[in-house]
């Protein structure tokens, strides 16, 4: 097909030039811009993501050394399982943590598979990002006093968004606990020194996040698979054996 020619003003003809539909300029600027931000966006991710890694590695670095054996002070403790035992695991935890309540099942699961050969002890670590964590804590001390801890413990974790101050009254009604002395002992400064003892003891070995656990000892961040605590039990309950005199000793 023969191209239309245009007169110019010296009167010489010419191809007329390719007209540009405005709305494919348009859209095709729409992509261009598109792309573009959906790459920045990606980067952008990345950096958010590398820079969280980067913290929380350097956060479990700077705390305890798996490798040591720490001595913690279970005096007073809230303890599960004979003081004999030849495994204890001392938990420093907080209520309104997610990760210590997804932890609950794998703990009791040790408890089932190991019975009398396994203590497990509770020292308390509210954190300071947990609005309720701190008087559930409180909570769970007052409730000891009662001998109810580790009910009121099942009962707080099964109920994470109802710790509140009228939240925590309900849970002492429905576990049948003495209302007003329950009350009353949920002010005393006893139980609030005992969390603060636990608190300032979590800093001096390094623990800064939950859960945290020491097994005899040996030091195992957050919700860890049951079978990660089962390799470090039956090794510890291989040392005691190993320890054990022998009857012609």
């Amino acid at each position: 097909m023969m191209k239309p020619k245009v007169q110019s003003s010296a009167g010489s003809t010419r191809p007329s030039a390719p007209r540009i539909d405005p709305l494919a300029l348009a859209t095709l600027v729409c992509v261009v811009v598109m792309l573009t931000t959906s790459f920045w966006n990606l980067w952008n991710l990345h950096q958010r993501i590398s820079a969280l890694e980067a913290r929380v590695g350097g956060a479990r670095q700077a705390g305890p050394d798996p490798d040591r054996i720490y001595t913690i002070n279970i005096q007073g403790a809230p303890t599960k399982g004979p003081d004999n035992a030849p495994v204890t695991i001392v938990e420093f935890s907080d209520f309104q943590c997610p990760f210590c309540a997804k932890v609950v099942p794998t703990l009791k699961r040790i408890e089932e598979a190991y019975k009398d050969r396994v203590r497990i002890v509770w020292k308390h670590l509210p954190l300071s990002i947990h609005e309720d964590a701190r008087g559930a804590a409180l909570a769970a001390e007052v409730a000891r006093k009662q001998g109810k801890f580790w009910e009121f413990h099942d009962r707080l974790f099964a109920n994470q968004d109802k710790l509140g101050p009228e939240d925590l009254k309900a849970h002492a009604k429905d576990l049948e606990l003495d209302l007003a002395r329950f009350e009353a002992d949920m002010q005393k400064a006893e139980e609030k020194k005992r969390i603060d003892a636990d608190v300032a003891e979590a800093a001096t070995l390094g623990v800064s996040g939950t859960p945290g656990f020491f097994v005899n000892g040996r030091f195992v961040y957050g919700a860890q698979p049951y079978e990660t605590f089962a390799r470090i039990i039956d090794e510890e309950i291989e040392k005691a054996k190993a320890q054990r005199p022998s009857p012609s000793e």
